[in-house]
């Protein structure tokens, strides 16, 4: 019989993260294979001892990537595969991988690295970012999740003080796309194959996340949808994926970003479909 072991964060104090576990599990144990719920600290990495009665995979829900690439180091078989959380872990460096396989995706421009300590207000750099990306524009931080740390800049003022505040921080500025205001797309993908997708919207945010207060609903993905999200999820190399689609002129698709441990929970309250399933089923089918 197959083992394994669903890992999450257990410093987190919202349900949501167990929750996401819980799911995973349980599908897990609909497949015959024993599973067990584990919190990120409860794993020792003990460089020097023995590792006991490994599992025969990992789902790994959080960003300890350290630990991911500890597990990986001792031969058990990660999904996703630390490289691929790592990548996704750093929008600036998702963007990179993205802009190499040349996805469709907003301008993006990376911040270069400042010393929180120092400035380069005098330079000229914000102003050349001004002119390339106008206003409004969005920042966005590096690391953040469910639509927490993206900014909607929509003066100079708001510009300069963010990017004074952001010293020491790695973020990217990304042309704001209009016609997506409000409205996304999820697109979930296990294995180079669509599981579920749902449309998202706010009417009073920029952001659609359902965390913000935005609602959802089943969509049909086109087939120019269905591509670049496939192809999104491939770019970064993640076995599961939840790719956010923004709509662009003419509504043709850009990827707003690659999720390598996307929630699982409001997907299926909206299509009745648990991707769990299809993780579960993915694995053992890799591992046999």
């Amino acid at each position: 019989m197959y083992s394994c072991w669903v890992i999450y964060n257990g410093s987190l104090t919202s349900d949501k993260f167990k929750d996401q576990a819980v799911l995973i599990k349980e599908a897990a144990e609909r497949a015959g294979v024993q599973a067990e719920l584990k919190r990120n600290y409860e794993v020792t990495m003990d460089l020097t001892g023995n590792f006991d009665s490994p599992p025969s995979f990992v789902v790994f829900l959080d960003k300890d990537i350290l630990l991911a690439k500890f597990l990986k180091n001792h031969g058990i078989p990660v999904f996703n595969d630390p490289v691929v959380i790592e990548t996704c872990d750093n929008k600036a460096n998702q963007y990179l991988e993205l802009a190499k396989h040349s996805i469709a995706m907003p301008e993006t421009i990376i911040a270069p690295k400042v010393y929180p300590s120092f400035t380069i207000a005098d330079s000229g750099y914000y102003e050349k970012v001004l002119k390339k990306l106008g206003l409004p524009m969005i920042i966005k931080e590096g690391h953040g999740s469910f639509g927490m740390r993206v900014y909607l800049i929509e003066t100079k003022e708001a510009f300069y003080a963010k990017t004074d505040e952001l010293r020491g921080v790695d973020y990217v500025f990304q042309q704001f796309i209009v016609s997506s205001r409000g409205r996304d797309i999820r697109v979930n993908i296990v294995g180079g194959e669509i599981v579920a997708a749902m449309y998202r919207h706010s009417e009073t945010d920029f952001r659609a996340n359902i965390t913000n207060g935005g609602v959802a609903e089943v969509i049909e993905l086109t087939q120019a949808q269905k591509g670049l999200a496939i192809r999104a999820a491939e770019a970064v190399g993640a076995e599961f994926a939840g790719v956010d689609l923004l709509f662009g002129e003419d509504e043709e698709p850009l990827v707003c970003e690659v999720n390598a441990a996307a929630h699982i929970r409001n997907i299926y309250n909206v299509t009745g479909i648990n991707v769990a399933d299809a993780m579960i089923a993915y694995i053992l089918r890799k591992i046999e």
